[in-house]
C-alpha cells in the first residue's frame, strides 16, 4: 500500500492508547502475573562423572544464569538442598551447558546481547579459566557433546550466507584450537563413539531430518536410515553393542561392535526407538524397534556409558511425560512411576547408569530439578525450588474436537475460578508448528483465568506429539487446513459454553501471533481482538530478513519463496492487511533475527495508515525468546490490560 509512515518511526513511537484504570479483579490478576513470572526455574541439568555436582541454568536472579552446586544424596529426604553457586561469564542469558566426561571442563551456551545467534563458552566447573571458543555478534555457534573420552568438545557454525555449508569442529578447551569435523548443508553433532572414531550426524530441513555416521578412520559417511525416507529422526547416540551378540569372528564390525540408538519416526506412525548395530566401513546391522509404544512418541533418550540402561521419556496423554527404563541388555522395560511433575522438560542419565537427572515442570510448579536413584526408583529433590504460590491456580483440563474436515484434535482448557455460563475467552496458539501446547507452568495462562478470561490452548494440525501424520498434516500446501482448525477451537468454546459469541480473541507466539494475523486478516468478523506475539506477517520478507540457517531449514513447513512464491504471497496476511479492523495488539523482541523485527512494524505501519486500532511493543533486549523476567512481566502486564478492554468486562 502507499503511503506507510516510515517504518523506523513506527519502532520509535510505539504508541499505547490511555486506558481506563483497572478493575479491582484485573488489579488482583496483574499481581498474580508478576508472582508466576517472578517464580523463577531451574533447567537444562548436567552431572560430573563422579554423580557429586550438578551445573545447571536458572533464572532465580532474573535472568538464566550458569549455577553449580553439590549433588545431595538420594537419601537427602526433606532437608534443603545445598546452596548453590552462580558462576559469571557474561551479562548474556545462559541457554544450556554440558559437563566434560573428565569432569575438568564446562561448555555453555550464551545468546549474544539477549538475540537467536549463540555463543560457545568454557569454564571451570570453579569458575575460573572462562572464555569464549566460539560464536560473536554476528556468527553463531551451536553447542554440540563433549567427547565420551573426555576432552574436547563439538561444535558447529551455519552459514552466514545462503549456499554455504555448516561446519562441524572439535575443540580444545585449554587452548581454544579447532580441528575440522565435518561439514554439511544443516548440520548439527549429536554424538562421538569413545574412542572418536565415529560421529553421528544430524542434517536435513524441518520434519525431514536424517542422521548420518562418519567413519573418522575411513574419511567416509554412512546414512544410519534409508534416504531420503518418509519422516524424521532427532535423536541419535552411540553406544557399545550387548555383550553376546552373533558376529563371526571374522566380521568387521566384531573388532568394534557399537549400537546406534534412535529417536526417529522415519517409516513409523510414531516417533519411536530404533537400534541399529553398525560398524567399520559403514556396516550396518539389521535394525528393529526396541520397546515399542504405539500410543506415545519417544521425545527424551540417554544411555550410560556400557549401553547397558537406557533412559526414555515418552510424550503420552495429549502432552504428560512418562519416564521408562529400559536394559539394553535384556530388553527388559519399565515404566518408572512418581515423576514429581507433568511434563519432563530435560533429562540425562549419568555415565555409570546409577543417576538420573529431570528438569520437570506442572501447572502448579515451574521448572525443578529431581535426581532419580536408579537402583532404588526414589526420587529427591536436586536444587533449590522458589516459594509455591499462595493462590488458588487452575488445573486444565483437557478437551476433545474435531476439525472442521472432521481431525481429531485436543487442546488444554483453563476455565477462570468459579466462572458459570460463558464469557470473555482466548484462543493461544503455540510455536513451530511443531511444538506443543503441554501442562505446563504457565503465568500467561493463570493470569488470564484469574483476569475472569478463559483461556483454550489448542494443537491444531502441524503440532508434535500426535504422530507423523498429525505434525505434517499442515506443510506448505496444507496451511489453510490449520486456518480451519483454529476456526473449529473458536466454535468449540462457543458451543461448549465456556465463551460467548463476540468476545473470544485469538493470541499466539511466533507461528502462532502468524495464525493470529491470518485469522483476523482472512476471516475477518470472527474474533473480538488479537495478539500478534513474534509473528511473521509476510512469509516473503520473513525468508528475506530471516537468518539464512533458518530459511533454509524451513522450506520444507511453508514452502520454497522461489518456487512457491505465489501461495507464499497469497499466505502472507500483510495482503489481505485492510480486513484487519478489531483491536490487534504486537508484541516482538527487537533483537529477533528468526521471525525478525520487521516483521511487526510493517504490519503496525499498515494498520496505523488505515486508521485501525493497534498498538505496538517492543521488547528491549530479546530475541525470539523473552528470557529476563522483566520482558515477561512487561508482556504480561500489557496482554491483560489490552484484552480486559477488547474484550469488555
Amino acid at each position: 500500500m502507499e503511503g506507510f509512515q516510515d517504518l523506523a518511526d513506527v519502532a520509535r513511537h510505539p504508541v499505547a492508547p490511555a486506558r481506563r484504570p483497572p478493575s479491582p479483579s484485573l488489579a488482583d490478576a496483574v499481581r498474580l502475573g508478576d508472582e508466576l513470572t517472578d517464580a523463577w526455574g531451574s533447567w537444562a541439568p548436567t552431572l560430573s562423572s563422579d554423580c557429586t555436582q550438578i551445573a545447571f541454568v536458572s533464572d532465580r536472579t532474573g535472568s538464566p544464569r550458569l549455577w553449580v552446586q553439590d549433588l545431595p544424596p538420594s537419601d537427602s529426604g526433606e532437608s534443603a538442598p545445598p546452596e548453590a553457586r552462580l558462576v559469571e561469564l557474561s551479562e548474556d542469558p545462559v541457554v544450556s551447558v554440558s559437563w566434560s566426561a573428565d569432569g575438568g571442563w564446562l561448555a555453555v551456551a550464551v545468546a549474544t546481547g539477549g538475540g537467536v545467534k549463540t555463543q560457545v563458552w568454557v569454564v571451570r566447573p570453579d569458575g575460573t579459566d572462562a572464555r569464549r571458543v566460539a560464536g560473536s555478534e554476528t556468527v553463531h555457534a551451536e553447542l554440540g557433546p563433549w567427547t565420551r573420552s573426555g576432552h574436547r568438545l563439538s561444535l558447529s557454525i551455519p552459514a552466514e550466507h545462503a549456499g554455504e555449508p555448516t561446519r562441524a569442529y572439535l575443540v580444545d578447551p585449554a587452548n581454544g584450537e579447532m580441528y575440522a569435523l565435518a561439514s554439511g548443508e544443516l548440520i548439527s553433532v549429536l554424538d562421538l563413539s569413545e574412542d572418536e572414531d565415529f560421529v553421528v550426524l544430524k542434517d536435513g530441513q524441518r520434519g525431514r531430518q536424517f542422521c548420518v555416521v562418519v567413519d573418522r578412520v575411513a574419511d567416509a559417511d554412512h546414512p544410519l536410515l534409508p534416504y531420503p525416507a518418509t519422516g524424521s529422526t532427532d535423536r541419535a547416540i552411540v553406544r557399545p553393542a550387548p555383550p553376546g551378540d552373533p558376529l563371526p569372528p571374522d566380521h568387521p564390525a566384531a573388532l568394534q561392535p557399537l549400537i546406534a540408538y534412535l529417536a526417529t519416526d522415519a517409516g513409523l506412525p510414531r516417533r519411536q526407538l530404533v537400534a541399529i548395530p553398525l560398524g567399520p566401513a559403514g556396516w550396518r546391522g539389521q535394525s528393529g524397534v526396541l520397546a515399542p509404544r504405539p500410543d506415545a512418541e519417544l521425545e527424551g533418550l540417554d544411555a550410560d556409558d556400557a549401553g547397558h540402561t537406557l533412559l526414555l521419556v515418552w510424550n503420552v496423554a495429549g502432552g504428560r511425560s512418562e519416564l521408562e527404563l529400559v536394559d539394553a541388555w535384556t530388553g527388559q522395560a519399565e515404566v518408572v512411576d512418581g515423576v514429581p511433575g507433568s511434563v519432563v522438560t530435560g533429562m540425562l542419565l549419568s555415565r555409570d547408569g546409577s543417576t538420573a537427572l529431570m528438569a520437570v515442570e506442572g501447572p502448579e510448579r515451574p521448572r525443578e530439578l529431581w535426581r532419580l536413584d536408579v537402583a532404588t526408583r526414589t526420587w529427591s529433590l536436586a536444587t533449590a525450588t522458589p516459594p509455591r504460590s499462595t493462590h488458588r491456580l487452575v488445573t486444565p483440563t483437557l478437551e476433545f474436537l474435531h476439525g472442521r474436515d472432521g481431525l481429531p484434535l485436543t487442546g488444554w482448557l483453563y476455565r477462570p475460578p468459579g466462572s458459570v455460563g460463558p464469557g470473555p475467552a482466548m484462543l493461544s496458539l503455540h510455536g513451530g508448528p511443531e511444538a506443543q501446547e503441554r501442562p505446563t507452568f504457565s503465568p500467561q495462562h493463570q493470569a488470564m483465568a484469574a483476569a475472569g478470561i478463559a483461556v483454550f490452548a489448542p494443537n491444531v494440525r502441524g503440532s508434535s506429539g500426535f504422530g507423523r501424520a498429525f505434525v505434517h498434516a499442515d506443510d506448505v500446501r496444507g496451511r489453510r487446513d490449520a486456518f480451519d482448525d483454529v476456526l473449529a477451537c473458536e466454535e468449540f468454546l462457543v458451543r461448549l459454553g465456556v465463551a460467548e459469541p463476540g468476545r473470544v480473541a485469538v493470541t499466539g507466539r511466533s507461528y502462532g501471533g502468524y495464525l493470529t494475523l491470518a485469522m483476523l486478516a482472512f476471516v475477518p468478523g470472527v474474533f473480538a481482538a488479537g495478539v500478534d506475539i513474534c509473528g511473521m506477517s509476510d512469509l516473503h520478507t520473513f525468508y528475506r530478513d530471516t537468518e539464512p540457517w533458518i530459511a533454509a531449514a524451513a522450506v520444507t513447513k511453508y514452502g520454497d519463496p522461489e518456487r512457491d512464491w505465489a501461495l507464499l504471497r497469497a499466505l502472507s496476511p500483510m495482503q489481505q492487511v485492510a480486513n484487519i479492523d478489531v483491536p490487534l495488539l504486537v508484541a516482538h523482541g527487537e533483537l529477533d533475527t528468526n521471525v525478525p523485527y520487521g516483521e511487526a512494524t510493517q504490519v503496525v505501519a499498515a494498520l496505523r495508515e488505515l486508521g485501525r486500532p493497534v498498538e505496538l511493543l517492543p521488547i528491549p533486549g530479546e530475541g525470539h525468546e523473552y528470557r529476563r523476567a522483566d520482558s515477561r512481566r512487561l508482556l504480561l502486564g500489557t496482554m491483560l490490560l489490552f484484552l480486559d478492554e477488547a474484550l469488555g468486562r
